[in-house]
């Protein structure tokens, strides 16, 4: 058996959304784990302290939604100023912005090169999930080939090198508009590769996907209930989940998990959503996963509000809250989660891309200009759906799931989401190939 080849797998501790795409790709990594960037052992102090004052502003602006009457402008000054511009009219958009030009100033001042001149000990490609580590690599010489994955469905300027008709650099793109963005803003065509995001491998059960296709066909038995997706829809769905007995009786109940993002924004979101469905709860109806991820704070109030609400009895059975120290432990027991997930609420982050699942999204109120365009890209997929009031979620929720709504945003994001992003890349990085994700995939 050939022995895989090897990349440096870099990211930021900055948020999920820079090392959940990062997972799926680690055993690509010469140990097997993703680098941090910015707390890799032996960093320098004076790094350090650049990485941690940045992460300190993204995590409290991120919260400073929630202070009233200032939160908001605030953080929309904050927003305005890395926002995505318009796409339309197409323009040349390769002029650097303000947060690239102090990025390089840092750099050129020494920033990031005792990182490369580690890496720097291998002669192999570097696969970044980060834009700052990718301007570090090409800065300060990295010697082998610099790999930069998006993580969104649109992206800012901030993503794209000072100078980006000279910069080696290439871009693996998780949908089409990011490969016509990134030419706007000056990016050479032969260093954009359409790959899709990486989804972990664990949920799809290899080319034929049959983990993913085993997990959606028991979902669409319980986001339709009464069959009416199926009735109008069973030429589709027998065509590209066939071998699978649509019509066999569920194995778990029905399901909802309720993520919040790495900042903890939005937590409060679950205190309407529990109060809502505690009958169901309490009844045990349903089942329901509040995703806490690695925040101890989000954690606890996520227990505080159930044992206020008395439904500590269903804690641990029909009610879980998934928690994990590491980062690394709580993504491998989120996407066990995922398996049997019938809908995935959170606001459209990076895990907009998991409709590629098959798991409909429930889309909370998105923060940041990134995530506009997100939720944009999963209405045009047809797999994500603005939430509606939460306080009547055990109203509005099943009135979906009674309509085969969800059902049909599971199928759409399963028909146009893009799978194979991690054999895309390896494709991309190891093998060469111009373009891996050839499909039929619209967006």
């Amino acid at each position: 058996m050939e022995e895989e080849k090897k990349a440096w797998i870099v990211s930021v501790d900055m948020g999920y959304g820079h090392q959940r795409a990062a997972y799926p790709l680690r055993h690509l990594s010469p140990n097997g784990k993703v680098i941090n960037a910015n707390n890799y052992p032996g960093i320098p102090e004076k790094d350090k302290k650049i990485w941690v004052n940045t992460r300190k502003f993204y995590e409290f602006i991120s919260r400073f939604t929630h202070i009233p009457l200032i939160g908001k402008p605030v953080f929309g000054l904050y927003d305005k100023l890395q926002a995505i511009p318009k796409f339309y009219p197409r323009r040349d958009l390769s002029k650097p912005i303000l947060q690239v030009t102090q990025i390089y100033r840092l750099i050129r001042r020494g920033w990031g090169k005792d990182f490369i001149n580690y890496l720097n000990q291998e002669n192999i490609p570097l696969i970044t999930t980060f834009f700052t580590v990718a301007f570090f690599a090409e800065e300060h010489g990295f010697k082998n080939e610099i790999y930069c994955v998006l993580c969104d469905a649109d992206i800012s300027r901030a993503w794209v090198a000072l100078d980006p008709s000279k910069s080696r650099i290439k871009y693996l793109a998780p949908c089409r508009r990011v490969v016509e963005r990134l030419k706007l803003y000056g990016v050479k065509e032969e260093n954009i590769f359409l790959t899709g995001f990486p989804l972990p491998e664990e949920n799809l059960g290899g080319k034929e996907l049959k983990i993913l296709k085993s997990d959606l066909a028991e979902r669409l038995i319980n986001l339709d209930p009464e069959k009416m997706y199926r009735q109008k829809y069973s030429d589709t769905v027998t065509r590209f989940i066939k071998d699978i007995k649509i019509e066999a009786r569920h194995r778990h109940p029905f399901t909802l998990t309720f993520a919040v993002g790495g900042a903890g924004a939005q937590r409060d979101l679950a205190h309407s959503i529990l109060l809502s469905l505690k009958k169901k709860i309490l009844a045990e109806e349903i089942n329901f996963n509040l995703v806490a991820g690695t925040r101890n704070d989000v954690y606890l109030y996520f227990k505080e509000q159930i044992y206020r609400h008395g439904m500590q009895k269903n804690l641990g059975k029909n009610l879980n809250i998934i928690f994990e120290v590491h980062k690394e432990d709580y993504f491998r027991s989120f996407n066990q989660v995922l398996r049997k997930t019938d809908i995935l609420w959170t606001k459209p982050s990076e895990l907009s891309f998991y409709c590629g699942l098959g798991i409909p999204i429930v889309m909370a109120p998105p923060l940041g200009s990134q995530e506009f365009f997100n939720k944009t890209w999963l209405k045009m997929v047809g797999a994500g759906i603005s939430q509606n009031i939460p306080s009547d979620t055990h109203e509005w929720l099943f009135d979906w799931v009674n309509s085969g709504w969800l059902a049909e945003a599971a199928m759409s994001g399963f028909l146009d989401g893009r799978q194979f992003g991690v054999a895309n890349i390896k494709d991309v990085v190891f093998n060469g190939i111009k373009e891996p994700a050839k499909s039929f995939q619209l967006l």
